[in-house]
């Protein structure tokens, strides 16, 4: 079941019990950002008034877009017309928002990073998505201007400290490359020590877990004419991405643009 299908089954169960109450009419209506932002998720709009539509009992609506997803967005902004039976619209309405505010937000704090970070750096997500959403949120940060880190445990190598508390690094990169030729590694480093025997045994991208700013100048110096490449992780937020962006890191982790995004202000209503 995909995720449109269960956010349907879960919102109208067996049926609406408010829609049934309105006659059944050709509406329209228009969804409209109340805040301004950066759009992502209107490109479910159309799935779920199709699986809703189906659930109901009526034709599918017709959804006109005005902006696509990526586009900022000011308060009061149209972003596209729904034409059709009003009882379905009703039962959609929220199913919608839910789906496009979450990832509008995601995409709106993310595009807030990367204008911290001034092009001298990428911001990059992490695995801290909720359950179900991560394809999606993942999609909402390429959005607001982001770039996706691994989807998950089988697309890339990300060796962390408690991997490295079980087996020595060297052993663990020998063994990557031999069984996983073709999966980019990474490692989690805590220390200036760990990241010069990456470089040593050529890492080609090597996590900074919690430095300081000063400690990240120096781990840019260590691997500046190598080609290992340094990602910083831990306490990246809005605040702290200008002055770490300045150290000319290659990458920059924001947990916080899935896992804490607050929900852009997007409204339905009839016209």
């Amino acid at each position: 079941m995909s995720l449109v299908d269960l956010a349907v089954a879960e919102d109208i169960g067996p049926f609406d019990a408010t829609g049934n109450l309105v006659p059944r009419r050709r509406s329209r209506f228009v969804v409209r950002s109340r805040q301004a932002g950066t759009l992502a998720g209107a490109v479910l709009i159309p799935p779920v008034l199709e699986r809703v539509a189906a659930r109901v009992g009526s034709r599918i609506p017709l959804y006109t877009p005005v902006v696509v997803d990526g586009a900022h967005v000011a308060s009061g902004t149209v972003i596209g017309s729904i034409d059709g039976d009003s009882r379905c619209v009703l039962a959609a309405e929220r199913i919608v928002l839910n789906f496009v505010t979450h990832l509008s937000g995601v995409a709106s704090a993310t595009a807030k990073c990367v204008l911290a970070a001034g092009g001298q750096t990428h911001i990059r997500d992490t695995r801290k998505t909720m359950p179900g959403y991560r394809s999606l949120e993942k999609y909402a940060v390429t959005c607001g201007g982001g770039v996706n880190h691994r989807m998950g445990l089988y697309d890339a190598i990300l060796i962390k400290d408690n991997h490295l508390a079980l087996t020595p690094m060297a052993e663990l990169v020998v063994k990557a490359k031999k069984l996983y030729p073709l999966l980019p590694i990474e490692i989690e480093v805590d220390t200036l020590q760990q990241l010069r025997e990456a470089i040593d045994l050529e890492v080609p991208l090597v996590l900074l877990d919690n430095f300081s700013t000063s400690q990240v100048r120096e781990a840019v110096t260590l691997a500046q004419g190598t080609a290992t490449r340094l990602e910083v992780s831990g306490g990246v937020t809005l605040a702290t991405i200008p002055e770490l962006a300045a150290t000319g890191v290659d990458y920059l982790a924001v947990g916080e643009i899935t896992h804490s995004a607050p929900a852009l202000d997007i409204g339905v209503d009839e016209e």
